[in-house]
């Protein structure tokens, strides 16, 4: 049986919004956090917060090394023993996020997901290693995004499952997802009322729960420690 459950990164793996962090290190705060939200409330679409706050906060290479390890340092209660359970229990876990794909591996490799199941956007630099842009061509950096994602990383699987704190994620449920709403770190009401299943605790250890029948939580128990 194929299982694929695929993961949002900030908020959900990490209690950062990283790209908050970079706006606040380049003192541009003030400006991105509003679209940031706006975007994760369904306010404002994606596609029309994303090259904005990359504008204005224009990351060099240094810098997302740094938030990399910021999301290791910041990862959610449970993270790791969740990705070990689901794994061990045959699932194939994915991360997927709006994120920048340079930052987002970092933790995801912690956390023992492959590099070609992480899906994020990716940034360019010059020989200087200064912004130069992003990959335009990314459906994670537009609306319907995750949806795309899900469709097709899920191709095929028995169940598939989104779990993510924002409203982008609940368009994985237009792919045939099961969305589990993540509400550990930052609640949003709109997914709290929409998501078929919500999790308010600040422990990923829940999703396992969640999903795993009596006899698979016994098979994983000391993983979950």
């Amino acid at each position: 049986m194929k299982q694929v459950i695929l993961f949002d990164c900030d908020s959900t793996l990490s209690t950062i919004e990283g790209i908050d962090v970079l706006a606040e290190r380049a003192g541009v705060v003030d400006q991105v956090v509003p679209l940031t939200n706006a975007a994760m409330d369904g306010r404002l679409r994606l596609e029309e917060a994303y090259a904005a706050r990359l504008d204005l906060i224009r990351p060099d290479a240094g810098t997302l090394a740094a938030i990399g390890q910021l999301y290791i340092d910041t990862r959610v209660d449970g993270a790791s023993q969740a990705v070990a359970a689901l794994a061990a229990l045959g699932w194939e876990v994915h991360v997927v996020s709006g994120g920048i794909r340079q930052a987002v591996l970092a933790i995801a490799g912690f956390l023992g997901v492959p590099d070609a199941r992480v899906h994020a956007v990716d940034l360019r630099f010059d020989e200087a290693g200064h912004y130069a842009g992003f990959d335009t061509a990314s459906p994670l950096a537009r609306s319907g995004g995750k949806a795309e994602i899900a469709r097709r990383v899920g191709a095929g699987a028995d169940r598939l499952v989104m779990v993510g704190d924002g409203i982008t994620d609940l368009e994985a449920g237009e792919a045939g997802a099961t969305v589990i709403g993540f509400g550990g770190v930052v609640r949003r009401e709109i997914v709290a009322s929409r998501a078929p299943h919500y999790i308010d605790r600040a422990d990923l250890r829940e999703v396992v729960k969640l999903l795993a029948a009596p006899d698979e939580l016994a098979r994983v128990e000391v993983l979950l420690r």
